[in-house]
C-alpha cells in the first residue's frame, strides 16, 4: 500500500501545486468555474486528446452557451456540433441531462453524489466538475492518475494500491480542482506511459520506480479495410443514415459503404482508426447508390456526419472546418 505521514503528504501536495502552477497548460476550460462548461469539456475529454477537443469545446459553447440552450436543441443539431470528435454516445447523454435538469427546473448539482444521478455522469466526472466548479474535496483517478500512484507506490505494492482511496488521502482540501488537475496533468506531460521525464518530475522523490512501469498490456488492435463512393451531381453529394438502431454511431450520416471494393485504384487511401481498430479506407468516385440521400454540400455540414466522412469531405476539398 502506498501511503505517507501527514508531513510528507504536506510536502507532497505543495510541491505538486507549486509545479502545477508554474507549469500547467493554458486550456479554455482552465479559465472558468462555470459548472456547465467544466461538465461539457469533462465528457469532451473522455478518451480524447486535449489537442483535439479544444475546437470542438469553443465551437460547441458558442452553439449551446448553457443548459437550457442546450436542452431545447435537436439531437441532430448537437450530434452535428459533436460530429468528428467521436463516442457520439456522450452528446447524446450531455444532452439528455440538460434536459433533465431544466424539466426539473434544477441547476448543475454541486456535490459528486448528486451529479452521479445525472444521465453520462460517473465517479470520475462527478469528482472533477464538484471539486473545480465548487471546491468539493472529492479525488478524482483517470488513467494519467493511477499510473502516477502506480508508479509512485512501486511494481511489488502496486497491485495492493487502492486508486480512489489513495488519491483522496493525498488531495489538498483547499484547492481540490486544482489538485485534481495537478495530478493528471502530471501523467499527461511528464509521468508518461513510455519514456517518463523523470528528472522534471515534482514527486520523484517519492516515486518507487523512477522510470517505465507497465500497468498492463495494451489492447491487441485490429486492422480493416472499407470503401465509400463520392457520388453527386454539381454542388450535391450522396450521403446514407446510419440505422438508429446501429450499434455504432447510430443515426449519423456517412458516404455510401461498398460493399464490394472496385478493381480499379481508388481516387485516394487514408487511414483512420476507430478504438482498437485501424482502417485502411479506399474511396472511389461513382454514381449515387440506390437508397442514398442528395444532399447540398453546405446543408451536409451540418448534419451529424460521421467523423470518418468529414476527414474523406476535407481531404476533397468539400468542408473546410
Amino acid at each position: 500500500m502506498l501511503a505517507l505521514k501527514n508531513s510528507s503528504k504536506s510536502a507532497f501536495r505543495r510541491r505538486l501545486l507549486g509545479w502545477y502552477d508554474a507549469n500547467r497548460r493554458n486550456l479554455p476550460w482552465r479559465q472558468t468555474r462555470d459548472p456547465y462548461k467544466i461538465w461539457v469539456s469533462e465528457i469532451m475529454l473522455q478518451q480524447t486528446r486535449v489537442a483535439a477537443v479544444i475546437e470542438y469545446y469553443k465551437r460547441f459553447l458558442k452553439a449551446f452557451p448553457n443548459i437550457n440552450a442546450l436542452a431545447r436543441a435537436d439531437e441532430e443539431t448537437v450530434l452535428a456540433h459533436w460530429s468528428g470528435l467521436g463516442y457520439y454516445r456522450r452528446a447524446r447523454m450531455l444532452r439528455a441531462a440538460a434536459q433533465q435538469l431544466e424539466a426539473a427546473k434544477r441547476e448543475m448539482p454541486r456535490t459528486a453524489g448528486e451529479l452521479l444521478e445525472l444521465p453520462g455522469i460517473g465517479r470520475y466526472t462527478a469528482a472533477a466538475i464538484a471539486s473545480i466548479a465548487f471546491r468539493e474535496p472529492a479525488a478524482v483517478v483517470d488513467g494519467n492518475v493511477e499510473r502516477v500512484l502506480v508508479r509512485m507506490a512501486g511494481e511489488n505494492e502496486a497491485d495492493s494500491v487502492d486508486f480512489w482511496t489513495t488519491a483522496q488521502e493525498l488531495i489538498d482540501t483547499d484547492r481540490p480542482g486544482d489538485f485534481n488537475q495537478a495530478m493528471m496533468e502530471l501523467g499527461a506531460t511528464v509521468c508518461l506511459p513510455k519514456n517518463p521525464a523523470c528528472g522534471a518530475c515534482p514527486l520523484k522523490q517519492w516515486c518507487g520506480t523512477r522510470g517505465e512501469h507497465k500497468t498492463a498490456k495494451p489492447a491487441a488492435r485490429k486492422t480493416s479495410t472499407v470503401g465509400y463512393v463520392v457520388a453527386g451531381h454539381g454542388p450535391k453529394i450522396a450521403l446514407t443514415q446510419r440505422p438508429k438502431t446501429a450499434r455504432l454511431m447510430p443515426g449519423m450520416w456517412e458516404l455510401p459503404l461498398l460493399h464490394r471494393l472496385p478493381r480499379h485504384a481508388p481516387l485516394f487511401t487514408l487511414r483512420h482508426s476507430v478504438t482498437t481498430t485501424d482502417y485502411v479506407v479506399k474511396v472511389w468516385r461513382g454514381r449515387p447508390p440506390k437508397g442514398s440521400v442528395q444532399s447540398n454540400v453546405a446543408q451536409a455540414s451540418k448534419l451529424p456526419l460521421t467523423g470518418l466522412t468529414r476527414k474523406i469531405l476535407r481531404r476533397l476539398s468539400l468542408l473546410r472546418d
